[in-house]
């Protein structure tokens, strides 16, 4: 990068990091739906109304 130290700590500084996936989430719609509802990877990465509506269970070790 070609930005020196001090600016970068000063923008860091000025940053926040929850606003950005605040504005995603008003917005609504698939990304809203995606960080809302879908589960991480060691449950699956599915939607989480959707578990248990497809089938039998995966066990763990098959993840």
């Amino acid at each position: 990068m070609e930005i020196s130290d001090e600016e970068l700590a000063s923008r860091l500084a000025e940053s926040d990091p929850t606003a950005a996936s605040t504005l995603i989430a008003s917005q609504g719609g698939y990304r809203q739906l995606y960080i809302e509802r879908v589960l991480q990877a060691d449950e699956g990465c599915d939607f989480d109304f959707l578990v248990g509506c497809r089938g039998s269970d995966v066990p763990r070790h098959s993840h």
